[in-house]
């Protein structure tokens, strides 16, 4: 293209600042970060900004399943109130609905705050979505009807960004051994959020109504957004690198003829379908996501059962029922402190044994161990409900479950992190679609079970399905690597 004007000309004043760098190499570190340092590269941000961020990501967290699971405990109150009468016809399947409504909506959001993410960057989508948050939050507290409540909570589940983009802003920030740790926060501390929901929604149903324990989520959720437009910046590498192209461009004076202002459409549509592509074009993260999402939908499988069975079995009043929660939070910050302790040291010391050469793998080892503690854990918690053993045997059990549960799911991120790299979110997008579409219809599922089988008899055959799943870490743990090179999508990991 003889008659198209060299890069050169086009800003005669950099070669003042440089006779030795040409244009076009300046243009160059544009497209890629400066390897001797470059303060916009968020693996070189210093680090108590991104553990500032950390914290922030996991406040989000905390808040968005507080207002998720703090109803559930009174979720049979509340269809009561809004339909005039207790035990109205249908009321026992509307509670179930209208705390895995949530669920539901949520499976939809990942499929465009995904790939809007890769188009757009994180930080535009993490201020839109927390406000759709915000606002649909408000309705669920204003809402006149049960239909109208679930319908609100389902655009709640919908506009959740931080369980979809948090763990790929991880993926951003941290280089693969720092990951873990920074993983166990976002993922630990927002069920914390669901410990203590529970917890207060009983004693502010019977002093203040329902209505506030909502209220107080969306005053959380207006102190999140404040603070993300105050502290959080771009994390995501295509849109940094892209803005600084885009400036340079407009700095030499070169048109980008071929850059549309305007949205992709076909390109978001392809984005759109990219997690079914990732997750579908590996055997081993389709292997995982079953793994996964089964195992994570005891959360609510339990959260779901436990008011019932403290209720009708061992005689608790709202408020001691709430109170029981805790046995969730203590069997969270045992996970906590193990995967905090262990999840990086195990994969280091994993490393270091293969010569230095970094696996995805090797985040799976505590998967493994709550994989094998689940089924067990989950067979005690249906004959506890079904012959009313201790009330402390029974909590015992729920805080055994919500270990096992933790150590076999929250090593996940961090591998699909590790395997996808830039495809982190996409992934994450499939994983989180597939994990609230089982979480909202195993809930209603185990309702059917136990009636027909007892507790005992529902829960022994979805403990032994979990007995079944156990094999999926191991078996990857010893061939992931090889499988892996099967799809493009986790080949380079």
């Amino acid at each position: 293209m003889a008659d198209s004007p060299r890069l050169e000309e086009a800003n005669p004043l950099l070669e003042s600042e440089s006779d030795s760098r040409s244009s076009l190499e300046y243009l160059q570190e544009a497209t890629e970060f400066d390897q001797n340092g470059d303060p916009e590269n968020p693996l070189e941000w210093p680090t108590s900004y991104k553990w500032g961020i950390v914290a922030l990501l996991s406040l989000m967290g905390f808040t968005v399943t507080f207002t998720c699971i703090s109803i559930t405990p009174i979720a049979g109150y509340i269809i009561d109130d809004l339909n005039g009468s207790p035990g109205s016809p249908g009321s026992k399947s509307a509670s179930v609905a209208l705390v895995t409504i949530w669920e539901l909506g949520e499976a939809v959001g990942p499929f465009f705050i995904a790939p809007l993410s890769e188009m757009f960057g994180r930080y535009r989508l993490y201020i839109i979505m927390n406000t759709m948050f915000t606002m649909a939050t408000v309705f669920a507290a204003l809402a006149p009807s049960t239909e109208l409540l679930i319908a609100s909570r389902a655009l709640m589940g919908i506009s959740v960004a931080c369980n979809v983009l948090n763990p790929a802003i991880i993926g951003d920030m941290f280089v693969s051994e720092q990951r873990g740790t920074a993983i166990t926060f976002i993922m630990f501390i927002p069920l914390a959020g669901g410990t203590i929901g529970p917890v207060l929604s009983g004693a502010i149903l019977q002093t203040f109504g329902w209505r506030t324990i909502i209220w107080i989520g969306v005053a959380m959720a207006i102190i999140c957004q404040m603070l993300f437009l105050a502290f959080f910046k771009e994390t995501y590498k295509v849109q940094i690198l892209g803005g600084r192209s885009a400036r340079l461009f407009q700095e030499l004076g070169v048109c980008e003829k071929d850059k549309d202002p305007k949205m992709d459409w076909a390109g978001f549509c392809y984005s759109a379908m990219r997690p079914f592509v990732v997750i579908f074009s590996s055997s081993v993260l389709g292997a995982l996501l079953v793994f996964g999402s089964f195992n994570f939908s005891y959360f609510y499988v339990v959260t779901t059962t436990l008011p019932d069975i403290l209720k009708d079995v061992y005689g608790l009043s709202p408020t001691a029922t709430g109170f029981s929660f805790i046995a969730n939070a203590i069997g969270t910050v045992i996970s906590l402190v193990i995967s905090k302790t262990l999840l990086d040291k195990i994969y280091i010391k994993l490393r270091s044994m293969n010569g230095g050469k970094d696996l995805p793998e090797y985040r799976l080892p505590l998967s493994i161990v709550g994989g094998l503690m689940l089924p067990p854990a989950i067979i005690l918690y249906g004959w506890c409900a079904e012959y009313g053993l201790p009330l402390f045997v029974f909590l015992f059990t729920v805080m055994w479950l919500r270990t096992s549960i933790m150590l076999a799911t929250s090593p996940l991120t961090a591998y699909v992190v590790d395997a996808c790299g830039v495809y982190s979110a996409s992934a994450m997008a499939g994983f989180i679609s597939a994990r609230c579409l089982t979480s909202a219809f195993l809930p209603l599922s185990t309702s059917h079970l136990t009636g027909r089988l007892g507790y005992s008899g529902g829960f022994s055959v979805l403990g032994g399905l979990s007995l079944a799943f156990a094999s999926i870490p191991v078996l990857i743990y010893r061939n992931g690597e090889q499988w892996r090179q099967r799809s493009w999508y986790t080949s380079n990991a």
